[in-house]
């Protein structure tokens, strides 16, 4: 049997939001539309519009609310913001337009937007693996931190990130105490992830989840891919993370022995 993999954000969004466990760590998803855009704005101040078959952060775009802070009677505009560029409009039509002309018929999802912590005041979020074990279990394998390029508002490899430890992007954040509540907590959200989205697709055999921690130390699950990457867990300096990774990879077929 193949591996299944499953494209469509907004499938997994659903089949993830009737799990009560996860539901608190899923920031509100839906369809874009201007109905949306303009409640999610008035709502969180920023949102994220991705393509729903996206892969390697292509088309993400963000918006939200910008005013001058240096001008004595400052206008409020609306920001987006896609790979390093940026466009203001004066009002919520002109951008919807723009986003629009951008996104064409094909469906984009809008989602709300985390205050996420940054390194260097640069924008992180981390990538769990989580994968079958040989025993038919979920477990989460391994962490990798990517660190946005400057002016970028996508973390990933392909979009100029770089790949750091978590550690080292948590480390200035919490204590040795709390990193390690918070490392317990992340395994767990990916586990159940994992587990739920079996129970839909089964020849799931590992997904890549696409976690954000925002100012208050909370986890956001930004997306599942189920096809991860598996290289960059070998730049991890403990090799015995990507050798349980490999074995557990050519067990269920990812991976030739």
């Amino acid at each position: 049997m193949p591996i299944q993999r499953v494209a469509s954000k907004w499938k997994k969004t659903i089949i993830l939001k009737h799990r009560e466990y996860l539901r608190p760590y899923i920031p509100d998803t839906r369809k874009y539309s201007l109905e949306h855009l303009k409640e999610m704005l008035e709502l969180y101040g920023t949102v994220y519009v991705k393509p729903d078959l996206g892969t390697y952060g292509i088309g993400v775009m963000s918006a939200e609310y910008w005013t001058d802070e240096l001008d004595p009677a400052p206008i409020r505009q609306y920001k987006l913001r896609y790979g390093i560029e940026s466009e203001l409009f004066p009002t919520l039509e002109e951008l919807h337009a723009s986003i629009s002309a951008k996104i064409g018929q094909k469906l984009n999802l809008i989602q709300q937007g985390i205050d996420m912590l940054t390194y260097r005041r640069r924008k992180f979020d981390l990538r769990a693996l989580v994968q079958l074990t040989p025993q038919r279990t979920w477990e989460t394998t391994g962490f990798i931190g990517r660190l946005a390029a400057p002016q970028k508002i996508i973390t990933n490899h392909h979009g100029g990130g770089s790949i750091m430890t978590i550690e080292d992007l948590l480390g200035p954040y919490l204590t040795p105490k709390e990193f390690a509540s918070l490392y317990k907590e992340m395994k767990n959200v990916g586990v159940h992830t994992a587990a739920t989205l079996a129970r839909k697709y089964r020849n799931l055999k590992e997904i890549g989840l696409d976690i954000a921690i925002d100012q208050g130390f909370k986890i956001w699950i930004l997306e599942v891919n189920t096809l991860p990457a598996l290289f960059p867990f070998k730049t991890l300096q403990n090799k015995d993370i990507y050798k349980k990774i490999r074995r557990y990879a050519v067990a269920y077929g990812r991976l030739k022995a």
